[in-house]
């Protein structure tokens, strides 16, 4: 029996020879490939991060698949975007990553589309479901590799057009999106500055979130000594992005989503864009300003690109980094795309900082973490969503709680790939910002009884 705490709300995540397996990764290929079968998908694209324990994880992965008839095609060592284009460019429209994401060394997991659909909630729980009934198709499927990297390059420099040369660095964190980025945005005219470009899975430099400002600290620093214009940031399997400022101000993926949103809406007025409950309360204002209409989603990348389809939108994203672009692109995040998306902005104006800088933000924390024992955040959550009481604020339950004032906002959930509470807040001033925080530590220290890191 497998661990139930591997089913993740919008993927499979443990930890490497405890909750997830040898055994484990080949159940749930097996599961995989029968849901595949299921909805008449004969062929799957395979990837997989470069964590020490992904090629053992990703070999049963594929045994598991193939005992259900399925044909796989091994994209080798990828980004997780790489193996979502591959499943476009090479029309199976089903991918299979392994990958920890931006999770310690010691974690990894597994992200799945089938049929174009990214599976996420009972999808997943389906699979866990499957396994436990023993419900698998059987079969012989076939083994292959591709290389589609070449085929990337070509679609977005085919696509883009910088305006002038920009140079910038690029911090991978040791991830797989050295592979990919520093090639991209050499071939679109940039000069790239690389560091830890070299994927590593032990992550020796520093953790590969560029969500923490801690792990910007070493961009930040090769901005301020070289002639670069702006630096980017990469998660492990560079499916987010973040972004330093030449003058050190990180540009939260909120606010590149109003650059995105304006850019995308200059071209077709009227779209939607979708952004997630951890973003700033100030992305509505901006897109209706520009034309479009705003819609909120709950945070997760497998519902965000629900959202996109259901609303039909141009782009998306989340406070996270995870930034999705159906204008131009296949309606996926990708964290090396969405950085030449930012390059070819960039290239029409002569100060790149002064642009970001410029993009509105209130006061507000980065996203705050509290660690938890598994599954009591979601039930913590769950309980304070019916007990809790904000009679000057609207409550907006779509996921978690997030508290609406005149002048700020709060929010309180619990993360789906990690056991902790996450909060974040805004406010239009500092004073704002610490009465809503008094608000939630005051909520918390009943609940928790312990000291609050805000």
């Amino acid at each position: 029996m497998l661990a139930p705490q591997l089913f993740k709300a919008y993927d499979i995540r443990g930890i490497v020879g405890e909750t997830l397996t040898v055994d484990a990764a080949r159940l749930i290929g097996r599961a995989i490939g029968s849901e595949a079968v299921a909805r008449q998908q004969t062929r799957v694209v395979v990837g997989r991060d470069a964590r020490l324990s992904s090629p053992a994880l990703t070999e049963a992965l594929i045994a598991g698949l193939r005992e259900t008839g399925t044909a796989v095609i091994d994209t080798g060592v990828v980004t997780t975007p790489l193996v979502w284009f591959a499943a476009h460019h090479l029309q199976t429209l089903s991918g299979v990553m392994v990958t920890g994401s931006h999770n310690p060394p010691e974690y990894n997991g597994i992200k799945i589309m089938l049929a174009g659909e990214t599976l996420a909630g009972d999808a997943i729980q389906a699979l866990r479901a499957r396994i436990e009934a023993a419900e698998f198709a059987q079969g012989a499927g076939t083994y292959s590799s591709a290389d589609v990297r070449e085929a990337y390059y070509r679609h977005i420099v085919g696509d883009l057009t910088l305006q002038r040369r920009i140079s910038l660095v690029v911090d991978a964190g040791n991830g797989v999106g050295g592979l990919l980025a520093p090639v991209l945005y050499r071939r679109l005219g940039c000069r790239v500055r690389e560091l830890n470009c070299v994927p590593d899975g032990r992550f020796p430099n520093h953790h590969p979130d560029p969500a923490r400002p801690e792990n910007l600290a070493e961009l930040t620093q090769a901005l301020a000594m070289t002639d670069a214009e702006v630096g980017f940031a990469f998660d492990g399997d560079a499916d987010r992005l973040g972004v330093v400022t030449k003058d050190g101000n990180i540009i939260y993926p909120d606010r590149l989503l109003m650059a995105f949103a304006a850019d995308a809406l200059g071209r077709e007025p009227g779209g939607k864009v979708v952004y997630d409950v951890k973003s700033s309360r100030l992305v509505a204002p901006w897109v209706k300003a520009h034309k479009g209409k705003a819609v909120m989603a709950r945070t997760g990348h497998s519902y965000m690109k629900a959202k996109m389809k259901e609303t039909g939108a141009l782009v998306g994203g989340e406070l996270s980094g995870h930034l999705f672009f159906a204008e131009r692109w296949f309606g996926f995040d990708d964290g090396v795309y969405a950085g030449a998306r930012l390059l070819e902005i960039l290239s029409q104006v002569e100060d790149a900082s002064a642009l970001l800088n410029a993009l509105p933000q209130g006061v507000s924390t980065p996203e705050i973490q509290i660690p938890m024992a598994e599954g009591d955040a979601h039930a913590l959550i769950a309980r304070l969503q019916k007990s809790a009481s904000f009679p000057e604020a609207e409550l907006v339950t779509l996921d978690g709680l997030r508290v609406e004032y005149e002048d700020g906002f709060g929010l309180l959930r619990a993360s789906n790939t990690t056991p902790v509470l996450v909060l974040r807040f805004e406010g239009d001033d500092s004073k704002a910002l610490k009465r809503i925080q008094a608000t939630f530590r005051r909520l918390l220290a009943r609940e928790l009884g312990k000291d609050l890191p805000f």
